[in-house]
């Protein structure tokens, strides 16, 4: 087995533990994200007031159970495992070309035969690119799914005001209470991936499984930032224990938690409101009829939010999502390591017993 595709799945199992033990905050922080809070003194604008994450955290359970929180689940590790898999295996295969390719040049006399940053950027990027272009649909569902009864709450919303206006322009006040009851008796639940996937399909067709690409395309920089950072310091780290006296290069587990931490924050802080114009552009459209929630592409998205919500509306749910992804990433990059340890040492075990 190549170093590349030992790589891949400690990548992609990583990926699973870190995206189940963080999934509700990401749950959480994509109703976050999705939610319009319109500017102060703008007319026909939904508003209302932000709250915290454990308030909603207990909304979600209070209103829809636990297993709210985890909408979308399924086709997330199936994601997860997908865009690990493929984004490491990848990775490891440009980083293997770009190290041969420090080499090389070292034996012509150029360089010191080491990678630099800009060639890591480079690196992650074309992985990251090869990876979104793959799993965008898979992603495309898990928002939805995580959004779903948000969306359905607000369309609700719609109704009982277009009853209420519809009544008082009647006067037939004892039909709205009928009918304000029967719309009370139905209650939003989440849905499974083939209705999310026919939703999608239903109103865009195949193309509305590659929603927000543009955006996610982009994004492509966060985990270039965040590999250039932790690659960065990585070395920097190994080169130091190196030089001390025992010659130690070997990083521990926390150690490489801390640096996973330290890269994803970095790169999340940079990288945030295209994350929020890319769920907005993936969550259901149509909610009510007003036009401000509703986006025909990127740029609509981008000059929408500034028109109605103003940049704060660029950067909701950021305390959230640093929280979670800063955490899975640690676990993440902690796990792949210990990984991609184990399977080496397993290696050479091997290859000791066929030698004998």
């Amino acid at each position: 087995m190549s170093s590349a595709i030992a790589n891949g799945l400690a990548g992609a199992g990583g990926g699973i533990i870190a995206q189940t033990i963080t999934y509700p905050l990401q749950t959480v922080n994509t109703r976050q994200q999705t939610e319009r809070i319109a500017k102060k003194g703008l007319p026909n604008c939904p508003a209302a007031a932000p709250s915290s994450t454990l308030r909603q955290i207990l909304e979600v359970i209070k209103t829809e159970g636990w297993g709210g929180l985890y909408s979308g689940l399924k086709p997330s590790l199936v994601g997860t495992a997908a865009s690990q898999g493929i984004y490491y295996y990848f990775y490891q295969l440009f980083k293997n070309k770009a190290e041969a390719f420090a080499v090389a040049r070292e034996a012509r006399g150029r360089g010191d035969g080491s990678v630099g940053m800009f060639s890591w950027l480079i690196v992650a990027a074309l992985a990251g690119s090869l990876n979104v272009l793959l799993t965008n649909p898979i992603w495309v569902l898990v928002t939805r799914m995580q959004t779903h009864t948000q969306a359905e709450r607000k369309i609700m919303e719609g109704k009982r005001e277009a009853l209420v206006k519809e009544a008082l322009e009647s006067s037939t006040g004892s039909t709205l209470q009928d009918k304000l009851a029967e719309l009370d008796l139905i209650k939003p639940r989440p849905y499974g991936t083939f209705p999310a996937a026919r939703e999608v399909y239903n109103e865009t067709g195949v193309a509305g499984f590659w929603k927000g690409i543009i955006p996610t395309l982009i994004m492509v920089c966060n985990p270039s930032i965040q590999f250039m950072i932790y690659e960065g310091s990585l070395k920097h780290l190994r080169s130091k224990r190196a030089a001390n006296k025992h010659g130690l290069k070997n990083v521990s587990a926390l150690e490489v938690f801390l640096l996973g931490a330290l890269a994803k924050l970095g790169a999340t802080v940079s990288t945030y409101p295209l994350l929020v114009v890319k769920s907005r552009l993936q969550a259901k459209q149509e909610i009510g009829r007003n036009i401000s929630l509703r986006y025909s592409g990127t740029l609509d998205a981008i000059i929408k939010m500034i028109h109605y919500e103003g940049l704060p509306g660029f950067y909701k749910g950021m305390s959230t999502k640093i929280v979670q992804s800063v955490f899975a990433a640690s676990i993440l990059f902690m796990v792949k390591e210990e990984l991609v340890k184990a399977y080496m040492a397993l290696a050479v075990k091997s290859q000791k017993v066929l030698e004998r």
